[in-house]
This record gives structure tokens, C-alpha cells and sequence, in this order.
């Protein structure tokens, strides 16, 4: 189990990987047999069950969005420490994200759930 403050850090580096649009860094925080389920991967990819198996998909995921959102940048409200889990709570452009992710042993995500919600900016 993370202890609360290396969830923090955690979440905090990703944030910053994503805000970087540092593809690799994004990906060193991936376990290879990861699975993504996302409202946005039916966006970005067409898949109607949302989902990205294995990190190579991932990858190319990943790489679509940042393609298709040039300008993207998170900004991290909260993170939630859970066992074997962290809830990253982040606001993006003009909606609110929670990813409910699962770690390893090794504290790299296998299971991403991504939840979403457009919000008007003030």
C-alpha cells in the first residue's frame, strides 16, 4: 500500500509527465498488461467499449489524444489513497477528471478507469 504522501508524489509526477506531454515519462508510470477504460478512448478511437489493453495501445492512445488536444494541461485538486489504488481528482480545459487507477508491486498502474464531467468556466 502507498503511504499518503508517496501518493501525492505519485500523482503529482504524473501530472507533470502529462503537462510536460512527455510521451515516455507519461508510459514509465504504465505496467505493461494494463488495461484503460475511458469515455475518451470512444472518442479518440472509436472503440465502443472504451477500453485500451497493453501498453503499446496505450501508447498509441495516448499519443492520439495528445495529437488531437494540442494544448492539454491538468491541474491536480486531489489525491485519494486507497489499498493497491490512488483516485487522482484533476481539472482539464473545461471538465473535472477522477482516474481510479490500480498499482502494482512496483507502483505502476494495471488498471485506469477514467470518469468525466464538462463544467462551465467562469
Amino acid at each position: 500500500m502507498l503511504t499518503e504522501q508517496e501518493g501525492i508524489e505519485f500523482a503529482q509526477k504524473w501530472i507533470e509527465d502529462w503537462n510536460n506531454h512527455d510521451l515516455d515519462a507519461i508510459m514509465s508510470h504504465y505496467a505493461e498488461e494494463v488495461e484503460l477504460v475511458s469515455p475518451l478512448a470512444i472518442k479518440i478511437l472509436g472503440h465502443p467499449d472504451g477500453k485500451v489493453k497493453g501498453k503499446t495501445a496505450l501508447r498509441e492512445y495516448f499519443a492520439k489524444g495528445l495529437e488531437v488536444y494540442p494544448e492539454l494541461r491538468f491541474d491536480l485538486i486531489k489525491t485519494l489513497i486507497g489499498v493497491e489504488s490512488i483516485v487522482m481528482y484533476y481539472r482539464k480545459d473545461n471538465s473535472l477528471s477522477a482516474e481510479f487507477v490500480m498499482v502494482n508491486s512496483e507502483n505502476l498502474i494495471t488498471q485506469v478507469k477514467a470518469h468525466y464531467i464538462s463544467i462551465e468556466l467562469e
